[in-house]
């Protein structure tokens, strides 16, 4: 009997001790927890210049850590951004290179569109290396049951399959693709009140259900993609805002910061903000029809243009990294992955290829992030290097900038740096015979044309950019 006594004495103090975030057993890994926005204007957060909305959590995230302002998505539309953030590489490696459809190329099965199983996830990786793993939210990663987070290395996934969802309640007949699902179980539509807030409740129960062991999260909210539907409450604080678009996005994006700081307080409360490591990132530029806007970037999502590639980012430990720093390093969402890994020391599973590289050294003035970033869709591809910033579309002439001098990218330098642009080409074609042929089209029939299009210098101002999609 006080044996009995003794044993649940110690397992009590023990219990304590993790919920206050105080390492029993040697030095306690960081848990890690990623944050993807999705279609969010890069000007419309607080800390990236914003005017118009409240985003004090976000911001407090970079206040409390290192805010990236060279920061790109490795692909300009959601899917193949999110594959490339999931797997730590160029999602061309494995065919990933436009949104999920049912367009299959030769060769390929409608049922294998979806990315390569052969792939090992960010989860894989975290699984591998002892850690609990959380998905919550928007997937996008194929809709046949092999792709299913679960199969991806998630213990528990809670969110929907697809790449949209309302926000409220679904009434009638839901999509397969928009099912919410708690693991297998489908959860019901009446028990949703509003999806953004959902998703954060049961990021919390999870914190709350693993505090006492290392987990990673990824936390994928669907805000602020369209469907642009916000809570009442929050879009009377932008009664103001004359545009009922703009007005509800800004409703959208106040709600998720607010939930965000939710999740944080909760991590406060049990002891495990300290030893967190948090990703806050956007999965790609403003899309065309939310109300989004990225400011003095040019161009939307969709395009190669610094508005369609260029993103949030904000990497916070406190217990590990300095507070207020900004960076001017290139780093990718490809990054986050070997991100995760340094931060908990932990090993790569052999075989897989990373192109990414840590987030932990690259913000310092040792290490200046990637040399040279590469995009492809279709018949548009990018290359950065340093300041330099090349666009290629099909026929259309080259297009060279400067982005330290010029960052709207208005003034074309291609006929006055020949050599410069012969360099970049070369690097190009060398990084695409590593890349593979896309295994689907776009959905989006006409996207050639749109991409012809949206990339030609005289197609100017948001009005003129919100036409090709």
């Amino acid at each position: 009997m006080f044996y009995r006594f003794i044993c649940y004495s110690i397992l009590t103090l023990v219990n304590i001790l993790f919920r206050f975030g105080i390492p029993v057993f040697g030095q306690q890994h960081p848990n890690v927890i990623v944050i993807l926005s999705d279609d969010g204007g890069y000007d419309d957060f607080g800390c990236y210049g914003g005017k118009e909305v409240y985003t004090p959590n976000i911001d407090a995230l970079a206040q409390n850590g290192v805010r990236f302002q060279s920061a790109y998505a490795s692909a300009s539309v959601c899917a193949p951004s999110r594959a490339g953030l999931l797997s730590g590489r160029y999602q061309q490696r494995f065919g990933f290179e436009h949104n999920i459809s049912k367009r299959p190329t030769a060769g390929v099965a409608l049922e294998d569109i979806g990315m390569d199983t052969r792939v090992a996830t960010i989860a894989d990786f975290m699984k591998y290396n002892g850690y609990k793993t959380v998905a919550i939210g928007k997937w996008h990663q194929g809709d046949g049951p092999q792709f299913n987070p679960l199969k991806r290395g998630f213990d528990h996934f809670y969110g929907f399959i697809g790449g949209d969802r309302p926000y409220f309640p679904i009434h009638g007949a839901v999509k397969p693709t928009q099912l919410l699902y708690d693991d297998r179980r489908v959860v019901p539509e009446d028990t949703i009140h509003y999806l953004t807030e959902t998703l954060t409740d049961k990021a919390i129960a999870y914190v709350q259900q693993y505090r006492s062991q290392p987990f990673f999260m990824y936390l994928a909210f669907n805000a602020v993609h369209t469907p642009v539907e916000a809570p009442l409450k929050t879009i009377e604080k932008y009664k103001n805002v004359t545009d009922p678009l703009r007005r509800a996005y800004l409703a959208m994006l106040d709600n998720m910061d607010e939930n965000i700081g939710r999740l944080v307080s909760h991590l406060k409360q049990e002891g495990l903000y300290e030893n967190t490591l948090i990703i806050f990132m956007n999965d790609n530029g403003a899309a065309t029809n939310n109300g989004a806007d990225n400011g003095q970037l040019r161009g939307l999502k969709g395009s190669k243009w610094e508005g369609g590639i260029r993103v949030p980012l904000i990497m916070q430990w406190p217990a590990k990294l300095p507070k207020g720093i900004t960076s001017d390093a290139m780093v990718s969402g490809m990054d986050i992955l070997p991100t995760s890994i340094d931060a908990i020391k932990g090993k790569k599973i052999p075989g897989q290829q990373i192109d990414g590289i840590s987030l932990l050294t690259s913000y310092t003035a040792e290490k200046k992030g990637h040399d040279y970033l590469f995009w492809r869709r279709g018949i548009a591809r990018a290359v950065r290097h340093q300041e330099w910033k090349l666009i290629v579309v099909k026929d259309d002439p080259i297009l060279l900038f400067n982005l330290k001098n010029d960052l709207r990218e208005q003034y074309n330098l291609a006929t006055k740096y020949p050599e410069r642009v012969k360099k970049m080409l070369q690097k190009l074609t060398e990084w695409e015979k590593g890349m593979e042929n896309p295994k689907w089209l776009s959905s989006v029939l006409d996207n050639d044309q749109n991409q012809l299009m949206k990339h030609r210098l005289d197609v100017v101002g948001r009005a003129a950019e919100r036409q090709y999609p």
